[in-house]
């Protein structure tokens, strides 16, 4: 035997006519587009420059922060108290290394002088003796601060690389140091 379905109940309360449309007329397609249509970047020449203003700030402040050897602008290769104290020994000492660019740009100069071969020759053999100092000045320095590192750190904490990183900086003119240096020559850390 079929049913059939309930019918729905009426309710008096409900208005007579019921509400025609939506209440404003259907926009055309050419102002759907143009409602639509929207620059791909949607900044401004004054939010573009706000923006490039804001990155350049942080910008100088990071190079700032890593000038002055805050240790969250530091880049990973300088981060940690053991890489702190070597740059503070290396910064405390002198060292040949630091010397070779000047070397080389007397030996260019003296290369140039058009009076004698011979004192080229000779700042050539000089300029060569003077990178045997300096590499043997920066093999005995990393030897030295690994030695004197693991005395401070302990032997089995020592991070590698700890004497590269001190050559490295020696190498560098001390004015040209990142991060700059933060001890006066002679100032040895503990």
């Amino acid at each position: 035997m079929a049913t059939t379905p309930a019918s729905p109940s009426t309710n008096d309360d409900a208005p007579e006519t019921p509400a025609v449309g939506k209440g404003r007329a259907t926009p055309t397609r050419a102002e759907q587009e143009a409602a639509r249509r929207r620059p791909l970047v949607a900044n401004t020449k004054e939010a573009k420059a706000a923006a490039k203003a804001e990155l350049n700030e942080r910008r100088a402040r990071a190079q700032a922060g890593m000038a002055a050897g805050e240790e969250k602008y530091l880049p990973a290769r300088d981060k940690g108290p053991q890489r702190r104290w070597v740059r503070d020994y290396v910064d405390a000492g002198w060292h040949p290394a630091e010397f070779v660019m000047g070397v080389m740009v007397l030996v260019i100069l003296a290369s140039l002088l058009p009076t004698n071969m011979m004192i080229s020759f000779y700042a050539y053999i000089v300029m060569m003796g003077y990178l045997v100092i300096a590499i043997g000045g920066m093999i005995l320095l990393g030897m030295r601060v690994k030695r004197k590192a693991a005395a401070k750190f302990g032997k089995d904490r020592l991070e590698r690389g700890l004497g590269w990183y001190a050559a490295m900086r020696s190498l560098q003119m001390r004015f040209m140091r990142l991060p700059k240096p933060q001890v006066k020559r002679g100032q040895y850390p503990a």
